[in-house]
């Protein structure tokens, strides 16, 4: 291994190549990340890029610090160029939500953020599988796919995956049971109009109502517990300012999907083309997710209600990126 002479955290060393992953953006979301991909052991090399290059440099001083608990690996901080050649770029630069803010509010700030920082990324990392983090996400994966040109299994957004998680972690508290073995999804936007997939939520093999009775419940509160999922950012960011620990473990399980050629059904977003008459916009679905990123799109039974949400959910989306200009 040759080491090239410079400040620690600044200059990468020359190793055999492993996995490679970088992240544009070192805010609170793309430091976090860092960290929960760190400590995974996913990566043999992690490349840190930021417009603040200084804030970068920090943040991978400051991770290699801890080079004497986790398994080896290289972590500094880059340009573009550096992260030619990686197996994931994940994009968190950009505003982040304020108090009182949607994530359609942040629309024209990070779509033009993406627009300068999307073509250098392709010039040096044109076969990299691009994860979009930073918000509103349906929309600035939608423009990614636009810019890049990109085959859609290889431009995705983590989408309603923490969403999703936000809802297994509510029906864990009512039912009793490890989050781990309830199985639902929330789909759509990840935002004001997504939807809780209900029809489909079980445990055990059985759906909430029954799972219920079984138990001496009372009747679960759809409307609470979705209200519940869908504020949660607002509450964290009115009383901490920003969520990032959460999505940070929310990239690295789609990460670890993707690495480890899992097969793994996650609520991704990405381009949807005639399932449920939606076409032409980025949202989420379960999706199963590989080695070649997000894979195949499934159509999962609906109410016909939750149809109707979930085509809401696309219109609304539909618009901002109109607004977006595409």
């Amino acid at each position: 291994m040759l080491q090239k002479k410079n400040n620690r955290g600044v200059n990468k060393l020359e190793q055999k190549k492993g996995v490679k992953i970088t992240i544009v953006g070192t805010g609170v979301v793309g430091a976090s990340a860092a960290f929960a991909i760190m400590s995974s052991g996913l990566a043999s090399d992690l490349v840190l890029v930021d417009i603040n290059k200084e804030k970068a440099e920090g943040e991978a001083m400051d991770l290699g610090d801890a080079a004497a608990f986790i398994k080896p690996i290289n972590i500094f901080a880059g340009t573009y160029e550096d992260g030619k050649d990686s197996n994931i770029i994940i994009f968190t630069a950009g505003a982040n939500q304020k108090p009182g803010e949607t994530r359609l509010d942040l629309l024209h700030k990070n779509v033009a953020i993406l627009k300068e920082s999307l073509p250098q990324l392709l010039k040096h990392s044109p076969d990299s599988i691009y994860l979009m983090v930073s918000n509103p996400v349906d929309v600035l994966t939608y423009v990614s796919l636009k810019i890049s040109g990109l085959p859609t299994n290889r431009v995705f957004g983590s989408g309603t995956v923490l969403d999703t998680s936000r809802f297994k972690a509510e029906l864990s508290e009512y039912c009793g049971v490890d989050p781990r073995n309830i199985h639902a999804y929330i789909v759509g936007e990840h935002g004001d109009s997504e939807v809780a997939l209900w029809s489909t939520a079980s445990v055990a093999g059985m759906g909430m109502e029954q799972f219920s009775i079984l138990k001496g419940l009372e009747p679960v509160d759809r409307q609470e517990i979705a209200k519940r999922v869908r504020t949660a950012a607002y509450e964290i960011i009115r009383r901490k300012g920003a969520t990032y620990y959460a999505i940070a473990l929310s990239i690295k399980r789609i990460c670890e999907a993707i690495l480890r050629d899992e097969n793994s059904i996650l609520t991704v977003s990405g381009l949807v083309n005639g399932i449920y008459g939606i076409q032409d916009v980025c949202l989420s679905l379960p999706c199963i997710v590989n080695g070649s990123g997000r894979d195949k799109v499934l159509a999962v039974p609906m109410s016909v209600e939750e149809e109707d949400a979930l085509r809401n959910s696309a219109q609304i989306l539909k618009q901002a990126i109109q607004q977006a200009g595409f």
